[in-house]
């Protein structure tokens, strides 16, 4: 299955290392981010799952949700997040799906066999209140994610789902931002009192709408 940007995310039902979750419903109104991890018991994934963790409050403030998947049993789960903890400092505080049948990594196209035939590849969705797909990237088994900037990237989706902006190349909260094309001057003004600085007529910044 192929999934594309603004496709809605597929639902499952699946065990995890917090019992039985119906994907949909446990997300309820929030912002998810569902992570995939090529297997249990690997240094890369035991890394990532540590940091995941200690971000829980970032997650939290911004009301997004995180949960794992590794093709491994839940028994498998709960022996590694012994070793997480030990090895990172911090207890692993969301769910780890249990997918030893592969139904949830083919589902979300986890599996990309001319990398490895058997094994997920770090593939990272974040997913809306609406249950869109808003983001998808893939990253290979040796490569750890970045998820400082996937949290820099809910932040610009949550701005720019409020206000008529975009956010330039590396930007942070708090930085300036674009106004859009489609938002003519005139209506720029009423919008953004503070007004903004053209470089173009294409490419105005402003402060970032608060």
């Amino acid at each position: 299955m192929s999934l594309r940007l603004g496709d809605t995310a597929p639902d499952f039902s699946a065990e995890s290392s917090e019992g039985r979750i119906d994907f949909h419903q446990w997300l309820g109104p929030q912002w998810g981010v569902l992570f995939s991890h090529p297997r249990d018991f690997t240094p890369v994934c035991t890394t990532e799952l540590g940091y995941v963790a200690r971000l829980k409050p970032e997650f939290q403030k911004r009301g997004v949700k995180a949960i794992g998947l590794s093709i491994d049993p839940v028994d498998s789960h709960k022996g590694w997040l012994k070793d997480i903890q030990e090895t990172q400092g911090h207890a692993v505080n969301f769910p780890i799906i249990a997918d030893p049948d592969r139904k949830v990594a083919n589902l979300y196209g986890m599996i990309h066999p001319s990398h490895d035939e058997v094994y997920t590849v770090r593939t990272v969705f974040v997913i809306d209140p609406k249950k869109k797909i808003r983001l998808m990237i893939t990253y290979p088994q040796t490569t750890g994610r970045n998820f400082d900037e996937i949290l820099r990237v809910i932040d610009s989706l949550q701005l720019t789902d409020t206000h008529r902006v975009a956010t330039p190349v590396n930007w942070k909260q708090g930085e300036d931002v674009i106004i859009v094309p489609a938002v003519t001057d005139e209506e720029a003004r009423a919008k953004f009192p503070n007004g903004w600085k053209a470089l173009k007529p294409y490419l105005r910044l402003t402060a970032q709408p608060k």
